[in-house]
């Protein structure tokens, strides 16, 4: 009876052994660990991501010429928009330059936009982080803002060597500045807890009092630059509802994220550029001396 009875607890006790174990084990090892085991999954969820670009590109193969004319047609649009975009906004810069340099203002630190695919998508969260194809190799750097056509998809939480870990904004690890769109006043945003499949919500807190919003009059929130992580005026989402807070001081609500946010293939990363000091003044050369 007693054999018997071990036979069948031989699993707990194994489970519990390991258990065991594992919280014995130091810290760094399991952080060791753990960056080992993703670096060991890296290939495998690069190459999975390369073939189905290729299936995507086979399949692009079968369409018809007539779509591809309309196609082209509708990006030959798009590109004459962006050319009027690109140089609205060079002349942009050029006044702000003169008006930094009028004023003496400090230049704000630069960005370098890097693209990159997205491998996968935690099924298990599925609106807290993604995966893409690009990570030290690439000059990637851990807490860099990562952007999309529809303003702000998060931060980089985790950088490998050929990949890394994107935190969303709808995670509720992410916390950063905000305002209403054309309103510099700050707001405090949160990303919520967001059931899987469903829509994506964030929380905002210290909304000014009189800042009035309903489901069928939003107002867009944006980034406000403040911290200098994300670069103003990016979207966030729609803040679809306030109410007042406890102390009645400020108001809080909710934000309605874009829903391309579910649907994402490609991202770009706005790598932070190393500040440049300024020369120092080479100090006049003494006159020569008479002989």
């Amino acid at each position: 009876m007693l054999p018997q009875r071990f036979d069948q607890a031989k699993p707990f006790l194994t489970l519990g052994i390991a258990l065991l174990a594992w919280l014995l084990i130091p810290t760094t090892v399991k952080r060791v660990a753990r960056a080992g085991f993703f670096e060991l999954q890296a290939p495998l969820q690069t190459t999975a991501s390369y073939l189905r670009d290729l299936q995507d590109f086979w399949a692009l193969k079968t369409r018809s010429k007539n779509e591809l004319i309309e196609v082209g047609r509708d990006l030959a649009r798009l590109n004459a928009a962006y050319e009027a975009r690109l140089q609205q906004d060079a002349a942009l810069r050029a006044e702000l330059a003169r008006l930094e340099s009028i004023l003496k203002l400090p230049t704000p630190p630069g960005f370098r936009a890097e693209p990159a695919r997205v491998v996968l998508r935690d099924f298990t969260s599925w609106w807290q982080r993604l995966v893409i194809r690009k990570g030290a190799n690439h000059g990637l750097t851990v807490g860099a803002p990562v952007i999309y056509a529809g303003g702000v998809v998060g931060r980089i939480r985790e950088v490998h060597t050929y990949t890394a870990v994107v935190e969303l904004v709808s995670s509720p690890g992410v916390r950063l500045a905000a305002s209403v769109e054309g309103d510099t006043r700050p707001i405090s945003y949160q990303g919520g807890v967001n059931p899987s499949y469903g829509p994506a919500v964030g929380l905002v807190e210290y909304v000014p009092l009189d800042v009035f919003v309903t489901p069928a009059t939003p107002r867009r929130l944006v980034t406000s630059g403040l911290g200098g992580v994300f670069p103003p005026n990016l979207a966030i989402g729609d803040l679809i509802k306030v109410e007042p807070s406890s102390d009645g001081l400020f108001k809080t609500g909710e934000v309605r994220l874009d829903a391309g946010l579910s649907a994402l293939t490609e991202v770009t990363v706005l790598v932070p550029e190393p500040e440049i000091a300024p020369a120092a003044p080479r100090s006049p050369s003494p006159p020569p001396r008479a002989r």
